[in-house]
């Protein structure tokens, strides 16, 4: 099978195709022909030795990704719930290792939902890490509730345009910052006001925060805390390991907490039924061929997308 392994940490130069041996499904497993990947920050930062490097760095060869879409060819023995013929979409691995810049990939079941049937592979590898982010964040921790005031970071990346959906779907009001450039973008996400963070700082343009989702961390984690009700619930995501959000939080009232994304078939569900309903849509801003990963890559790095990036095979 074709694969894009990384030999070294470094530049996208780093991304070499090369080929290799469909895996082999152990018992509790099943081997996916993939159709579509998508790709996200992580998958740059860990490209050039940041990110979950660390985790994954001695194995050989090592293979990046973790979003797919595809089409179960083999369960293993142990496996009930999944057929050969099922279209399946999900996060796997992660924060180990996926291996899914590659044809076939072996995953496990509680890693996946079925591919609702009027959903492409495009959209459904897309819905995978940025929206299981999204949906953990507002659900693991004090749940997002109806008519709380919700504060979104940038709202039309990856995962803040599955938040404004989601949270709109939770019955909240949502207040998201993005640039002017994708005011209109973000609004028809469903968000109740927009912030260009550019034009003015956004804890001047807002305040009484129930709920903020950050992700960009840093200096925003401070400043979203002054717009916030005590009380109140503020996510960071950013590499999960933003360990300075939960002290400065508790200092002033408000809960804080740092997370980072897991695999799990019960929530991939829960964004399936989003997805065929039609109540959350992935967007997609580009695709790429599964040969131009490095273009892929180049273009998650300029941090200029709205949405996400796919590769299809």
């Amino acid at each position: 099978m074709k694969a894009i392994i990384l030999k070294e940490a470094g530049g996208v130069e780093n991304l070499i195709t090369t080929q290799l041996p469909i895996p082999t499904p152990a018992a509790d497993e099943v081997l996916i022909k993939l159709k579509a990947i998508s790709i996200n920050p992580v998958d740059v930062k860990t490209r050039a030795g940041k990110g979950v490097w660390g985790r994954i760095k001695e194995e050989q060869p090592v293979i990046l990704g973790w979003d797919i879409s595809g089409e179960i060819t083999q369960t293993g023995s142990a496996v009930t719930n999944f057929k050969p013929g099922d279209e399946v979409f999900g996060m796997i691995g992660f924060p180990q290792s996926g291996r899914a810049y590659a044809e076939y990939v072996v995953a496990k079941p509680n890693e996946l939902a079925l591919k609702p049937a009027g959903i492409s592979h495009e959209d459904a590898a897309t819905s995978t890490l940025a929206a299981l982010t999204a949906w953990q964040a507002f659900h693991n921790f004090e749940h997002l509730k109806a008519g709380d005031r919700v504060l979104i970071h940038a709202a039309s990346g990856g995962v803040g345009h599955f938040a404004v959906q989601i949270a709109k779907q939770l019955g909240a009001y949502v207040i998201a910052t993005s640039s002017a450039a994708n005011r209109d973008f973000v609004l028809s996400l469903g968000a109740d006001e927009h912030i260009d963070y550019k034009a003015q700082p956004f804890e001047t343009a807002t305040s009484d925060i129930d709920f903020v989702l950050d992700t960009i961390g840093g200096e925003y984690i401070d400043r979203s805390l002054q717009v916030m009700k005590k009380g109140g619930t503020i996510v960071s995501i950013v590499s999960g390991m933003n360990e300075t959000v939960t002290p400065k939080a508790t200092a002033l009232g408000i809960n804080g907490h740092n997370t980072l994304v897991k695999p799990s078939a019960d929530d991939m569900k829960i964004i399936a039924g989003y997805l065929k309903s039609g109540a959350v849509k992935a967007h997609v801003s580009q695709v790429f061929p599964f040969e131009q990963m490095a273009q892929a890559h180049s273009q998650l790095e300029s941090g200029r997308t709205v949405g996400k990036v796919v590769l299809v095979f």
